[in-house]
């Protein structure tokens, strides 16, 4: 295997723990991209109700972030290894859950959210650290160039076979195969898991001096603001879309097309972007990407039908290489150049997590007041046309971001963590 790999792209020292957590990694993608989506359409086929799934998605973005802060402190003071454990096994529970409630899901929207948001929170704070550890400057971008074929992979293949299974079996059965093999593929990740050196650690987690230095450090501030309007997109945007695609097509197996097409088109613009995007094209290419996202909406909100919602995941599937390289890029710059970088990344990248995960709050809590006052067929396109400018106003706090040049080493870590981003973006 080794050999064939070597083969393929070119020769790195590949050892059996970075192949164990590409093997995770790959996974976890793949059972993602299988079920993610249509966990909220099996939420709203129950309850046909935007309050249900909204509930549901605000758990999953409170518990995030609260659990990083608790899978942070841990990864400072215990076995790394440990925490990713934690994180395979509480997706594993999380689709256990959902199908031993099966058809009575909807009554537990609240409950399933927080496991999934626990399960998130250890997952990918431990991956995060493992990465580092596990990989050199040499082999990291072996490393993040695999990882990216195997999520690539995932994102192609995986909803529009959920969706074609989903579709060809009566009632909820299809749900029950997607979520068993969702199941079967997070307990081979915990298998996996059981293989990796333990890695112990000392430390304590301290955020206040991350959260103090905002006041000196203006990049770092401006970071997190952009952070916090890029959740303000996602928040409802991450549910929203894949409803109206079904209530539009009354498909799963449409919808598994609509991804597909998005997918496709995020591939291709994913591999431009990362070639073509130069440094000094950064913050251009910001404001192009968020301005393609946001006028886009305006597609979907006029003319309503499948056709032209095929046409907008192409259209967001450029969008968001065009924006997430260069803005990734100069966040983790600016994570790698700021005080005690290299001793304190965990504290940065909680830190940043929660401001994340605020804008998400922040925008299903706004939706949610949203169709509590008012009919939701009506409120909604305003609610989207709102939040959705959020990815546009990136670009205003990333433009008075002023980089100075840093080691070549902690650039490629961040560009690591960069890539990271951009994997759990295309995974949702």
């Amino acid at each position: 295997m080794k050999k064939g790999m070597q083969a393929v792209l070119g020769k790195v020292d590949i050892n059996r723990d970075l192949l164990l957590l590409l093997a995770i990694g790959g996974l976890y993608s793949l059972s993602i991209f299988l079920s993610n989506t249509f966990v909220n359409i099996f939420l709203w086929k129950q309850s046909e109700d935007y309050a249900s799934i909204a509930l549901y998605n605000l758990a999953i973005y409170i518990m995030q972030p609260l659990t990083f802060l608790l899978a942070g402190k841990w990864a400072k003071k215990m076995d790394r290894v440990i925490v990713l454990r934690l994180g395979v096994t509480g997706l594993s529970l999380f689709f256990m859950t959902v199908l031993l409630v099966g058809e009575e899901a909807s009554r537990f929207n609240i409950t399933l959210g927080g496991i999934l948001g626990i399960g998130y929170g250890f997952y990918w704070l431990a991956y995060n650290v493992l990465t580092f550890e596990i990989t050199e400057p040499e082999t990291r971008d072996f490393f993040n160039g695999f990882f990216g074929l195997l999520q690539s992979f995932g994102g192609m293949i995986g909803p529009i076979t959920a969706g074609y299974i989903i579709s060809k079996m009566e009632n909820y059965t299809g749900y029950t195969v997607i979520f068993s093999i969702s199941l079967t593929l997070f307990l081979m990740a915990v298998v996996c898991s059981l293989f990796i050196q333990r890695r112990k650690a000392k430390g304590n987690l301290t955020l206040k001096p991350i959260i103090r230095v905002r006041k000196e450090n203006t990049n770092w501030n401006k970071v997190l603001h952009a952070h916090f309007f890029q959740g303000l997109r996602e928040g409802t945007f991450l549910f929203v879309i894949a409803i109206w695609v079904f209530l539009i097509t009354d498909s799963e197996f449409a919808l598994g097309t609509f991804n597909l097409i998005f997918s496709a088109s995020s591939f291709l613009f994913y591999y431009l972007a990362t070639r073509i995007i130069k440094p000094n094209m950064r913050k251009k290419a910001v404001f192009i990407g968020g301005l393609m996202l946001y006028l886009s909406i305006y597609l979907i909100l006029f003319f309503r039908s499948y056709p032209v919602l095929l046409v907008y995941a192409a259209i967001i599937g450029m969008a968001y290489p065009i924006i997430y390289v260069p803005y990734f890029s100069i966040s983790y710059d600016v994570i790698g150049s700021s005080w005690k970088a290299k001793d304190m990344r965990i504290e940065y990248i909680v830190v940043k997590e929660q401001y994340l995960n605020a804008g998400r709050v922040i925008s299903i809590l706004l939706f949610l007041t949203g169709i509590a006052a008012f009919d939701p067929d009506t409120v909604i396109p305003y609610i989207l046309a709102i939040v959705g400018a959020g990815h546009l106003m990136i670009y205003f706090f990333i433009k008075e971001v002023h980089l100075t040049r840093i080691h070549r080493d902690e650039s490629k870590d961040d560009q690591a963590m960069a890539k990271k981003e951009i994997t759990e973006e295309k995974n949702r």
